[in-house]
């Protein structure tokens, strides 16, 4: 999937940036930057698109992104505001070698060179690690001089002690494609997270991109590394996950909500991709 090439504002006094988000949905379709990104999310919550992963981000999250990897947050519309002096997001974006071509490859800076490497498939933290470093961005969002790069060599060097359980695109991902086919990958995202709630059609879907249902199922396959049911069912169990986690809606009222039109299949499914059932999942969470 070629994703579309952002191109990431620059500040002449400053060596990298960071910036707070005060609107959801900012860079709302499948993109790229050469630039590594770190962000950190303040509020809100939604369906989280990396490489070919694809999982729910909640307030609290911290993701590095790898140079050149496509991504997208894909806030849920409960969560739009048009007015908010609190931000969405901190977003932090440097160049791999903007601290000079041999920094790296210091060996006090082993560990900064791995987790960039790393980055290139993505990294979501885990929760002992990322509340270290939500701290850190808190701080360098309001740092001057040079506590700036010590602060995001600190976050970086936390970061490298992930494991691989955190990483989220696939070793064998590949992005490479035309901006039509880019296009025609925004549209059946965008699409798909706008009517999961209700029953989609493969004719229905198919339409958009111009195919046929047998012809879209392959192109989707081979766009993506997995087939467009799959796709749907990850969608419609994370958001599943996080209304069982928000506690307010009985289960049969979770499994409609979620796009699922029987509850045996919503327990099935369910299960199938968590490793637990609705109930178990949301008492391990409540505990």
């Amino acid at each position: 999937m070629k994703p579309h090439l952002l191109q990431v504002a620059t500040v002449p006094n400053r060596s990298f940036s960071i910036r707070q988000e005060l609107m959801p949905n900012v860079n709302s379709r499948w993109h790229c930057h050469a630039e590594v990104e770190m962000v950190l999310f303040h509020r809100g919550s939604g369906t989280q698109f990396v490489g070919d992963s694809i999982r729910r981000f909640k307030a609290g999250d911290v993701v590095l992104i790898g140079t050149n990897l496509p991504h997208y947050w894909h806030y849920d519309h409960e969560d739009y505001a048009t007015h908010a002096k609190f931000p969405y997001a901190t977003v932090i974006h440097f160049s791999e070698n903007f601290w000079g071509d041999r920094f790296l490859n210091l060996p006090e800076n082993k560990g900064i060179k791995y987790v960039l490497e790393r980055a290139k498939r993505g990294i979501f933290l885990e929760e002992n690690l990322k509340l270290k470093v939500a701290d850190l961005i808190e701080k360098l969002y309001h740092a001057e001089g040079s506590y700036r790069l010590m602060l995001l060599m600190e976050s970086l060097q936390i970061a490298s002690q992930c494991d691989n359980s955190s990483l989220l695109a696939s070793i064998g991902f590949r992005h490479e494609t035309s901006d039509i086919e880019n296009e025609r990958l925004n549209m059946i995202y965008n699409y798909t997270l706008q009517n999961f709630h209700n029953k989609i059609s493969l004719d229905e879907v198919a339409s958009l991109v111009g195919l046929a249902p047998n012809s879209f199922c392959r192109y989707f396959k081979s766009k993506t590394g997995k087939q467009y049911s799959r796709f749907l069912l990850e969608v419609r169990v994370g958001y599943a996950c996080k209304l069982l986690l928000n506690g307010h809606l009985t289960l049969k009222q979770i499994c409609y909500e979620s796009g699922f039109n029987n509850f045996t299949c919503f327990y099935e499914k369910f299960k199938l991709l968590t490793g637990a059932s609705p109930a178990i999942y949301q008492k391990t969470y409540v505990r």
